[in-house]
């Protein structure tokens, strides 16, 4: 099978990829064409998912098509954009009929949930990654950035954490768990669900934001960092899921939830007086720490006492000690 073949049978063939709003033009020609609305800015962002980096090898391919669009669709969340479009490029090392249409199953599967259009993209033959380009716009000078976090403000999750990096030990087929423990870890790590709506209601509200896939301590520094400020992290207001903790008990529970990665729910800081609008609407904030002056982030125990841990989240290229 030639690879105009393999785009035509599998991807422009979806329904993901039948234009959509703001689409003029989707796959078959050297270059999509999208329209953003008037007023509107572009949000663009590229993830790039290796084979034995990313993700074991090998893998459900259906589970791993909606995970690879997932958490890349999850950077225009925290940025409070409406995703509408993305592209595609795929290396495989073989053409396997059964693994490209799982893969573009669970692909299709994760657009349309997210109201995203495929409008392009490219194939080659190499060893297994999925490199995702995704698109949304935002009305202008009304993005969420990290940038923006001032003493004062509350640091906030939007959601449970760990989950997800809880789950590895039953993805490498290392341990087992009763089945509900089971079907929830792995729901979290193969299929996240962006926080679009929630990056939406953030606009004008949240001072900072971004979405958590290295660590919660780790993507704290970036925030910090970003914004000039120091970030106190408070561990027993950490929120995690009754099923995590069953499975991995509390201490190493909170220990993932700190530095696992790969939850893909929104961090962010926001002023005290912002915040009761947003939990009347009935978004799933979980205040965690507040927004301080200096720099860093600390971690601190239920009297005050830093017990910041010295690896905080992952690092592509960490030197090994």
């Amino acid at each position: 099978m030639g690879e105009f073949e393999l785009i035509r049978n599998y991807f422009a063939a979806a329904p993901c990829a039948q234009g959509g709003e703001g689409v003029a033009l989707g796959i078959g020609d050297d270059c999509a064409l999208l329209a953003v609305p008037p007023g509107e800015q572009l949000a663009v962002s590229t993830d790039t998912l290796v084979a034995g980096v990313h993700f074991p090898d090998p893998c459900d391919p259906f589970l791993l098509g909606q995970r690879s669009l997932a958490v890349a669709v999850s950077d225009l969340a925290a940025m409070g954009a409406n995703p509408y479009a993305f592209t595609l490029a795929l290396t495989l090392p073989t053409v396997t009929t059964d693994w490209l249409q799982a893969y573009a199953r669970g692909l299709n599967q994760m657009a349309q949930a997210c109201g995203v259009a495929l409008v392009g993209g490219d194939t080659t033959r190499g060893p297994l990654s999925l490199t995702m380009t995704v698109f949304g716009h935002v009305p202008s000078g009304q993005a969420l950035t990290r940038s923006g976090a001032r003493p004062g403000d509350l640091l906030c999750v939007g959601g449970e954490l760990g989950t997800a990096a809880g789950a590895l030990p039953l993805v490498l087929g290392q341990r087992s768990a009763e089945p509900a423990i089971v079907e929830l870890l792995l729901a979290h790590y193969w299929s996240p669900r962006p926080q679009i709506d929630l990056g939406l209601a953030l606009r004008g509200k949240a001072s900072a934001a971004m979405d958590i896939s290295d660590g919660l301590l780790a993507d704290c520094g970036h925030i910090a960092l970003a914004s000039g400020v120091a970030l106190q992290v408070e561990r027993d207001r950490l929120p995690l899921s009754n099923a995590l903790v069953a499975f991995l008990g509390r201490a190493d529970a909170e220990q993932v939830a700190l530095s696992g990665g790969d939850d893909y729910v929104l961090l962010f800081a926001v002023p005290p007086n912002r915040l009761s609008t947003l939990q009347a609407a009935g978004w799933p904030i979980h205040v965690i720490g507040s927004v301080l002056a200096g720099q860093g982030v600390t971690l601190v125990d239920s009297v005050g006492h830093d017990i910041t841990p010295p690896v905080r989240g992952y690092q592509h290229f960490r030197e090994t000690p």
